[in-house]
């Protein structure tokens, strides 16, 4: 299974949640984090995109990025990383990270404000946030 077949059955809230590999995978990484989602997100501030980040946080529309962003913002080894649990290619890895990050941080900021670390702490946390996103 490719990424974007990952990320459609994610789309189309199939109700599988607990066994999307791609969702698990950002999880994982959002968990893994030092500061967890806020400091996944700090990385992509000091690397340039602090507009981009403030668009997935905000009510309104989110900019994207590409998967250069992704693979300068976490760097080689977390997308080969990434890459090779989901059994994909790297370049294909931050691609996909580059369309799905910004859906998951607007999905955990339905206010316009991000979830604590300490609300998004255990797979449960940030999945059951994701609940609704997921269908």
């Amino acid at each position: 299974m490719g990424l974007m077949d990952m990320v459609g059955g994610l789309m189309g809230g199939n109700g599988s949640q607990g066994q999307n590999p791609m969702l698990n995978a950002v999880i994982g990484m959002i968990q893994q984090q030092p500061g967890g989602i806020q400091g996944l997100l700090g990385k992509f501030q000091q690397n340039g995109m602090g507009e981009q980040v403030k668009s997935w946080i905000g009510t309104g529309q989110n900019q994207e990025i590409g998967a250069e962003n992704v693979q300068q913002a976490l760097g080689q080894d977390q997308i080969a990383g990434l890459a090779q649990q989901l059994g994909i290619g790297h370049g294909e890895a931050a691609s996909g990270l580059a369309q799905f990050r910004p859906l998951i941080i607007d999905k955990l900021s339905p206010q316009g404000q991000l979830p604590s670390h300490e609300e998004t702490q255990g797979g449960g946390g940030l999945m059951s946030m994701l609940s609704g996103f997921l269908g």
